[in-house]
């Protein structure tokens, strides 16, 4: 080719180019202009952007104008903005612009709930779909609370710990109460479909950040949730009541209460099953729990996935609890790292990083009556794969005599253990303690006793009561020499295979097996060489219960 024609065929390539573009830029300005006529400024509609005056008529006007145009995004657009309750419509998008603060009123007069205070939000909505809430501005809840001595919890055993060695109950309560009946969330909705809440930055909630009753599809992505650690009690992050297909992904959560609380209630309408939910690369912190599976459950929550996130500075890392006969089950946590650490007393938790027991409302509160209490519920198919945790408190799984847990599996879990000096008390006994299980499995399984030890320490893992047990690759620290306590404690432990267990250097008793009702228990290639004794019988256990133990490595209890 010569240059002419080069230099011609470079301009023509040139001029489709431009002239492409200007096509694009025209299709472009023709779809911006029809964007823009679904686009609803709140300060078209009177909203000033200073947060001394009422936002709310200009933001709710806005709302429906959208909604009367079949649909449409409410813009809030950069300043400071102050409202009581807005009431959410269906196919409406409110998007605060990066710079715009919206603060929910401190007025209880500002909110609408109805015959049911608990409702009250700042966001609200019952049966709508397609809504959304978005955008990098903030939602700030302007939560107050003062500290008092505690004169609520009655019941609470911390309470009673304090009590006993004569510190202060001094805590923290939200501001009036509770003469105060309104103590809103920044987000309520119920039985909606469709929901979407990102970007957000959501603080300070007087109550519950972000509540949802049998709402189904429901996705949060990339909020930041911040509440107290020290005094932002019952300001959970995420609280799903009976809802179903949910997806909480890229989250951060910062919480005096729990970050993400799973449950099938009925406070707002008819218990429902709580399912198919799953919570994804998120960073949680909490006074309480990182995530909880909460005690009010009445009738099931299910399918639940938990995976690749990391629970820093919580007061437990997972609880499971039920106490109104409702079940949980179908359930993995794969791939977390869970760091503990104990909070003031009034805050659930022990700075351990499971907590799981299903029980009767009168065994969590002696003060609940007994007649009509209604039996445990069940807790099944629990999965935990892939976690490291370092904590402060005894892990427990805890069946009820009445309905024993089920299908328990632990896999590559590894658990460190500590004290610490300035607590006002240490509760921790056993590092790992499984008490009424059915089928419980333990792979590649470890705890660690980290220095300095405490007197009240005992066994690193402690199985009571157990049917069906299969202990793979088991781990167990000892405590310090002069202590008489197993490794690895056994009572009440039938149909039971052990395999490739290793003792730690300086281990005086590795496994201990007690109980006349332990029996059909076999030991497969393990490694006692560590240990001064290999596993120790107690004297109630039948002949012929135990198999596979090499003659140098056991002894009796004396």
């Amino acid at each position: 080719m010569n240059q002419f024609n080069y230099r011609t065929s470079l301009r023509r390539a040139l001029l489709q180019t431009c002239l492409g573009f200007a096509s694009l830029l025209i299709i472009a300005g023709t779809n911006l202009q029809a964007g823009t006529a679904r686009i609803f400024n709140v300060r078209d509609y009177g909203a000033t952007g200073r947060k001394e005056d009422d936002a709310r008529p200009a933001i709710q006007k806005a709302i429906d104008a959208g909604a009367a145009a079949g649909g449409g995004t409410v813009w809030i657009p950069p300043g400071l903005y102050t409202s009581g309750t807005l009431h959410l419509r269906s196919h409406i998008r409110v998007e605060l612009a990066a710079g715009a603060t919206l603060f929910a009123t401190t007025d209880p007069k500002g909110y609408d709930c109805g015959a049911i205070a608990s409702k009250a939000a700042l966001f609200y909505g019952e049966d709508l779909e397609d809504i959304s809430l978005a955008g990098g501005g903030v939602v700030d809840g302007q939560a107050q609370y003062e500290w008092r001595q505690d004169d609520f919890e009655q019941n609470f055993d911390h309470k009673t710990l304090m009590q006993s060695l004569g510190k202060s109950l001094m805590r923290s309560f939200p501001t009036d109460f509770p003469k105060r009946e309104i103590y809103p969330h920044l987000v309520w909705l119920g039985r909606c479909t469709k929901v979407r809440v990102s970007g957000l930055n959501l603080l300070h909630s007087p109550s519950w950040t972000v509540a949802l009753y049998a709402c189904r599809d429901a996705t949060f992505d990339g909020l930041y949730i911040y509440t107290s650690l020290k005094e932002g009690v019952w300001a959970d992050g995420i609280d799903l009541d009976g809802c179903r297909e949910v997806s909480i992904a890229n989250c951060a959560i910062e919480t005096g209460d729990d970050c993400v609380a799973l449950i099938s209630g009925d406070p707002w309408g008819p218990a429902l099953p709580c399912e198919n939910i799953c919570v994804t690369n998120c960073r949680l912190s909490s006074a309480s729990a990182g995530i909880k599976f909460t005690e009010g459950n009445r009738a099931t929550v299910r399918n639940i996935e938990v995976t690749h996130c990391l629970l820093n500075n919580v007061n437990r890392g997972v609880t499971f609890l039920t106490s109104q006969g409702g079940s949980i089950s179908n359930v993995t946590f794969s791939d977390l790292t869970i760091n503990c650490s104990r909070f003031d007393w009034f805050w659930a938790g022990d700075g351990q990083a499971f907590r799981c027991g299903n029980y009767r409302q009168s065994e969590l509160d002696p003060a609940a009556p007994k007649s009509g209490d209604v039996p445990p519920g069940a807790i099944r198919q629990l999965t935990l794969r892939n976690i490291v945790s370092h904590g402060k408190g005894s892990s427990f799984f805890y069946g009820n005599p009445d309905c024993w847990l089920e299908g328990i599996d632990l896999e590559n879990v590894k658990l460190f253990v500590s004290t610490d000096p300035a607590a006002p008390y240490d509760k921790a006994e056993h590092g790992l303690d499984f008490r009424r299980v059915t089928n419980l499995k333990l792979k590649d399984v470890e705890v660690v006793w980290e220095t300095p030890g405490l007197p009240s320490w005992r066994s690193a893992l402690n199985l009571e009561d157990i049917h069906g047990l299969e202990l793979d690759g088991v781990i167990a620290s000892p405590l310090v020499a002069e202590q008489d306590v197993p490794a690895v404690a056994l009572r009440q432990v039938s149909g039971a295979i052990i395999r490739h267990a290793r003792a730690v250097e300086g281990t005086e008793v590795f496994f201990e097996i007690a109980g006349p009702g332990s029996h059909d228990i076999r030991f497969e290639n393990n490694d006692f060489s560590r240990a001064k004794v290999g596993c120790r019988l107690g004297k109630d256990v039948p002949p012929g219960a135990v198999e596979g133990l090499p003659p140098a490595s056991s002894g009796h209890a004396p």
